[in-house]
């Protein structure tokens, strides 16, 4: 493992309504050059790759106001760039390939892009 030369902070703040439903998703980062401000936001996903049980632990969060539309571009974008993260890590072109073949469907079924004439 490499030796820690600087560590950084994100916090994570969620408010709920009476009913323990988030109202309301803010976020700053230590390396924020606005870090006074927090950064509103409706949905969130956060996974963390347990070292030593070698397994996913997850969080997903959205706000009531969260709209379906919305809720699909969220994931067209979040998918999108999990195929190329997943690229950057592996270099398996073949499998990154076949996941932004599902997101260019799946932004073509939920209307976020055109569907291509055949």
């Amino acid at each position: 493992m490499s030796e820690i030369v600087k560590k950084n902070k994100i916090a994570i703040e969620i408010g709920l309504n009476e009913e323990n439903i988030p109202a309301d998703i803010s976020w700053t980062s230590d390396d924020d050059p606005s870090k006074k401000d927090l950064h509103e936001a409706k949905a969130m996903l956060l996974a963390f790759f347990d070292r030593n049980n070698l397994d996913t632990v997850k969080l997903d969060i959205w706000t009531k106001d969260m709209q379906v539309t919305e809720m699909d571009r969220f994931f067209f974008q979040t998918m999108r760039a999990m195929a190329d993260t997943y690229y950057k890590a592996t270099q398996n072109g073949k499998l990154a390939s076949a996941m932004q073949q599902f997101v260019h469907f799946f932004g073509e079924e939920t209307e976020i892009i055109p569907k291509e004439k055949k």
